[in-house]
């Protein structure tokens, strides 16, 4: 697909995660607007149709995030195929609920191995290609998807908040690191409030799904959850060079949550 206006046009991005939900409308929009995208997720064949639907521009791999070899491989192999790597997003995460009373340890280290440890791997990993493409024509970008939940807490979602809350302080050391290693690459984070995606099934369990979303619109000043694509143009924004003054920073796309 031909970008519509071009504002990543020339670069090569990375999405985890991105068999469907925010991953997905992340892919697609970074896609329309000039850049090839390599789909992630440990979903393949959900992640490959996804990448039919874009087109040419896109490839899709089997992707498990805290598998550190796996890493390696998938970035080796997208920077074989497209040429080089210029964008990251660390879009891949699960959602969790119970207090610190209620969460065993096992889940506990699942939380944080898939919503942190996947982070930390993916800006590892990618950043030495990243350096290695960008320019300052061409900058590069790590866009690390964290949440609303790592700046503000809930009292039943420890893990989660642990893990996101982290992710927000990893971002920050990247960022000061890449400033004095790769001035060319950036890295902030993203934090959404509810967003209608599939990460609400554990929320919306013991109510119909129409029910959990006016229930949880009811918690933000502006009235409703966000749709994928309200975070999808936040990141588009990150990955852009319209945005290389701002590094080690977040983008709270919360409806006016975090105001209140």
């Amino acid at each position: 697909m031909t970008g519509l206006s071009g504002r990543v046009d020339g670069k090569i991005a990375l999405v985890t995660g991105a068999a469907g939900g925010l991953g997905a409308a992340i892919a697609q929009r970074l896609a329309d607007e000039g850049a090839k995208v390599a789909l992630t997720d440990l979903d393949f064949d959900a992640a490959a149709e996804v990448a039919r639907q874009i087109g040419q521009s896109a490839i899709a791999f089997e992707h498990d995030v805290t598998d550190e070899k796996r890493w390696q491989d998938v970035l080796t192999a997208t920077a074989e195929h497209f040429g080089g790597l210029h964008i990251l997003v660390n879009n891949a995460g699960i959602g969790a609920t119970g207090t610190v009373e209620q969460t065993d340890f096992d889940e506990w280290k699942r939380v944080h191995s898939i919503d942190l440890d996947s982070v930390f791997l993916g800006c590892k990993y990618a950043l030495p290609l990243i350096r290695d493409s960008a320019s300052e024509s061409l900058g590069g970008s790590i866009v690390n998807l964290s949440s609303i939940a790592g700046v503000i807490a809930g009292h039943n979602v420890a893990a989660y908040n642990s893990a996101k809350a982290a992710v927000r302080h990893l971002t920050k050391s990247v960022a000061l690191h890449c400033a004095r290693k790769a001035p060319f690459v950036r890295c902030n984070s993203v934090h959404p409030a509810f967003i209608n995606t599939p990460i609400l099934d554990d929320i919306a369990k013991n109510i119909s799904r129409e029910e959990a979303l006016v229930k949880l619109g009811r918690q933000i000043p502006i009235g409703h959850v966000g749709e994928p694509d309200d975070v999808a143009y936040g990141v588009l924004y990150l990955a852009s060079d319209e945005s290389k003054f701002m590094t080690g920073a977040e983008l709270i796309l919360d409806g006016g949550l975090t105001a209140m």
